[in-house]
């Protein structure tokens, strides 16, 4: 009986020690994160209809005897990375987070008075919840005034000490652990399937480069919205007529194009060079890559879109998820409810406060 009552006790404690039991997923824990077939799934329910319909898909094209088998150089998935993959509710993206960061509250840095209006005008729509694109295009100027001058290396050290900032209003989670852990499964999942994985983000391309390494999709995978390099010794000279000196570094400049709706497509067509198959988002936003994936394809498509209804372990939007899940239907799309279909989001220890 003894023996019964130590077993019993090593077991339970090994189950609160493993891994998406208790406590939340730390970088290194997301980055383990390992799904090669169906019954590696964790963090899905069991009766998740998004799941199956995705392990049927993946299954059906990757069988050579099927109609429609996709060859391993075709498969091509993209995913949206705000709200699809990671939090953007607490309370916003967190590239914009970061941002109002560094021109309204780091200390060791000093913005211009018209960054520090725009900055001002893009937090006062997020914690007003009236973003718009005229907001966004004030924070693209200005972001790209608060980090110039900074060398790649310089920036990723900033904002990988940004990663380690509290999510608001969340308990035990950091900004960089603040990974849906069902989708990055999903990743991990199409990944041990051929897929090539692209990241086709609305946030900035070097931030996501940075803060989504841990899933491991290769760094040249990774779209986003992007600003110039210059050469630190450039000035105001035509990068046609300057020619880059051993003297020199590789510096942030300028901002160039945001991408969101139609930017987004013509990144893909430019970059990818192929029609992806899968799709992944969770907005409006994302409609412009859902219809480049589905019209006139080649191959066997599906397009998943995530509804932000859960209200208790997330800062949940009925009225969003609502209207995506109508989209959803009239589209043919494939919703996937944060609520039912997620057995945790970041880890059972993660609350809202």
């Amino acid at each position: 009986m003894k023996k019964k009552i130590l077993a019993a006790l090593a077991a339970g404690l090994m189950a609160l020690s493993s891994f998406g039991a208790v406590d939340a997923a730390t970088r290194d824990e997301i980055a383990a994160i390992q799904v090669k077939k169906a019954k590696d799934f964790k963090f899905w329910t069991k009766d998740a209809a998004a799941k199956q319909q995705l392990v049927e898909y993946v299954a059906d094209v990757t069988d050579k005897r099927s109609k429609n088998f996709i060859p391993v150089a075709d498969r091509i998935a993209v995913f949206d990375v705000d709200g699809t993959l990671v939090c953007e509710t607490a309370p916003f993206c967190f590239d914009f987070m970061m941002f109002v960061h560094r021109a309204l509250d780091d200390p060791d840095y000093i913005a211009t008075e018209h960054d520090k209006s725009n900055a001002q005008a893009v937090k006062d729509a997020i914690y007003n919840r009236k973003m718009t694109n005229d907001v966004r295009r004030k924070h693209c100027e200005s972001n790209a005034n608060v980090f110039a001058g900074m060398t790649p290396a310089e920036y990723a050290a900033y904002t990988k000490n940004y990663l380690n900032t509290p999510v608001e209003g969340f308990s035990n989670l950091k900004v960089g652990e603040a990974f849906y852990l069902p989708m990055v499964e999903v990743v991990s999942y199409l990944r041990a399937n051929d897929f090539k994985i692209f990241l086709v983000s609305g946030a900035e391309r070097e931030y996501t480069r940075i803060s989504a390494e841990i899933l491991g999709v290769d760094s040249d995978n990774i779209i986003g919205t992007d600003y110039s390099y210059v050469a630190a010794n450039q000035g105001d000279i035509d990068g046609m007529d300057y020619i880059f000196s051993a003297e020199d570094s590789v510096v942030r400049g300028a901002f160039v194009s945001k991408n969101i709706n139609m930017n987004k497509v013509a990144l893909m067509a430019r970059e990818i060079g192929k029609q992806p198959v899968l799709a992944f988002g969770n907005s409006g936003g994302d409609s412009s890559m859902f219809n480049f994936t589905a019209t006139n394809p080649k191959y066997k498509t599906k397009i998943f879109v995530l509804l932000c209804d859960d209200t208790v372990r997330e800062f949940g939007k009925p009225a969003s998820a609502e209207k995506m899940r109508k989209a959803a239907a009239a589209n043919g799309w494939v919703p996937v409810s944060m609520r039912d279909d997620f057995k945790t989001i970041y880890g059972d220890n993660v609350r809202r406060i």
